[in-house]
């Protein structure tokens, strides 16, 4: 039997990258996902591509409760139940403090931080009257060590290890488990259009001597959402070939 065989997921962020890695493995491994984005019409495309009957994209501005309520609701509704959420989206606006503005700063926490708090608390809302889920929260190795041009980044991403935690004390009696990963450098095209001097230097801090990519995030993810994981909580999974340990 497939791992998540008639499971039933939201991952936000899920038109690209590693939210839509997600996805494709999650389809793969049995499960039926809604794909929450920004850009609704990018999750609908993503979506279609994931075949028939397997998934459905939604647009979904996280900041919102109400938008994040409507896509969970999209699960339900669709597909019969809510088993799993990735909390995924997220932006970046990379500055440093000195030349950081206020939007910059109030954009990307709430996006991240607020955005996977309505998430997770809402999710569980849900999933506690059932007695069972998986949420899983997308943080970064940022938020381990800090990054130059990144207070606004690594402050959120900081802040949602510590929502993780005090969320699986919270919804560990009721049969629901929250747990966090920290991604390191994956390629994506927004890696690979750095500088070349940036990008070597960040390989020249990872032992393993490469980039991750954004399927071997999505098997963490998938180890979370299925019973493999099924006695952790509030644990957060590093995915950086050894960098920065």
């Amino acid at each position: 039997m497939a791992l998540l065989d008639g499971k039933t997921a939201v991952i936000t962020g899920g038109a690209q990258g590693i939210g839509l890695a997600i996805a494709e493995l999650f389809v793969a491994e049995g499960a039926r996902v809604v794909l929450a984005d920004l850009d609704g019409a990018a999750a609908e495309r993503a979506a279609k591509g994931l075949g028939p009957h397997a998934a459905v994209g939604v647009a979904c501005d996280v900041v919102s409760a109400a938008d994040v309520e409507r896509a969970l609701e999209t699960a339900h509704g669709t597909f019969g139940s809510l088993d799993v959420v990735v909390n995924n989206a997220g932006i970046t606006r990379d500055a440093t403090m000195r030349t950081m503005t206020e939007e910059q700063f109030d954009q990307v926490v709430a996006v991240h931080l607020k955005g996977c708090w309505n998430g997770t608390r809402l999710a569980a809302a849900r999933m506690r009257e059932q007695k069972s889920g998986a949420i899983v929260n997308i943080s970064s190795l940022s938020g381990k060590v800090g990054m130059v041009g990144q207070t606004n980044y690594s402050a959120a991403k900081a802040g949602i290890v510590g929502l993780t935690k005090a969320a699986a004390k919270e919804m560990a009696h009721h049969g629901v488990r929250v747990n966090a990963i920290q991604p390191g450098l994956i390629r994506s095209a927004m890696t690979e259009a750095m500088p070349r001097k940036a990008w070597d230097q960040k390989m020249a801090e990872i032992p393993m001597g490469r980039a991750g990519e954004p399927a071997e995030v999505a098997n963490v993810a998938l180890f979370y959402a299925s019973s493999l994981s099924s006695y952790m909580i509030g644990t957060v999974a590093e995915v950086t070939g050894g960098r920065f340990m």
